[in-house]
């Protein structure tokens, strides 16, 4: 991939803490954007999950890779903040090409094969409003700003496809929902963005060799085909950097408005423009479960 495909782009990575939204960030800063990263973790405001990583390391792993990455301490279920995002891009940039929702927070609140009537109302709606509410707000404000050119793009990172999530129960009633919900915002956004010449996006990745995934299984990047010989399936999974190179490619497409309200797995993606993940291969988790 050129490192000057998205040169004078300006970008939002919400959720860019760790996961796929680093990989995301990591990947459009290669391309040449300049790169907002926002989260709620930074080096003085610890993570809720116990996690080491911060907003600053992500922003400059961006720098790093050739593009611009900016530190927003943002909690984007507060309306107030991501306002206060918004006028920071608008101050400083005055536009805004592409912008990536991958929030989530849901890790350590979901209830796995539990019904809904045992469940904890209180941590269920928190997953919910951290993984849908936090989209809707980001969205109310900062598509003012990419709707002020023709050709931005917003994508909605999701787990799972539509068409996925619609034929098949995510273990939660919150986390069914949520990730449904953010598939549907979508397309939703698709019809809203049309008039204006941008587009929405829908993509999931596919099993995520996360930081706290790697940690799951006791391995690390380096050694994690070690976790195949206990999880045969875990051959399928995938770099965060194989769904940041997914949007950069979309994202760098002109033509990219012929995708709108469309939803994509990474490997979809990886088909269309032939790149592949760091270890050349296209790996196709969900092909290989369904």
């Amino acid at each position: 991939m050129s490192d000057t495909r998205l040169e004078g782009k300006v970008a939002v990575v919400a959720g860019a803490t760790r996961g796929a939204g680093r990989g995301i960030a990591i990947e459009l800063g290669a391309a040449g954007a300049t790169v907002y990263v926002t989260g709620r973790t930074t080096g003085t405001q610890p993570s809720e999950y116990n996690r080491p990583e911060t907003i600053e390391e992500t922003a400059e792993l961006v720098n790093s890779f050739g593009g611009k990455g900016i530190v927003a301490n943002i909690d984007h279920t507060d309306p107030r903040q991501v306002e206060g995002l918004y006028k920071m891009i608008k101050t400083h940039h005055d536009r805004l090409d592409i912008l990536v929702n991958d929030i989530w927070g849901g890790e350590d609140r979901t209830e796995w094969d539990v019904p809904i009537w045992e469940q904890s109302l209180t941590q269920g709606l928190h997953v919910l409003r951290n993984a849908t509410e936090s989209h809707i707000i980001t969205n109310h404000y900062l598509l003012k700003l990419l709707i002020q050119h023709t050709g931005g793009v917003v994508f909605e990172v999701s787990d799972g496809t539509l068409e996925y999530n619609l034929a098949h129960y995510r273990g939660s009633l919150f986390y069914d929902l949520s990730k449904l919900v953010v598939n549907r915002m979508a397309w939703t956004l698709s019809i809203e963005l049309a008039a204006h010449q941008c587009t929405a996006i829908g993509i999931t990745p596919g099993w995520l060799r996360s930081e706290m995934m790697l940690d799951g299984f006791h391995v690390s990047e380096e050694n994690w085909r070690d976790a195949v010989q206990t999880t045969p399936r875990f051959i399928h999974s995938e770099t965060p950097r194989f769904v940041g190179r997914a949007i950069a490619h979309l994202a760098a497409d002109t033509d990219v408005h012929r995708f709108n309200g469309k939803t994509f797995t990474a490997y979809d993606v990886s088909q269309v423009y032939g790149f592949t993940d760091l270890d050349g291969r296209q790996p196709n988790c969900w092909g290989a479960i369904e």
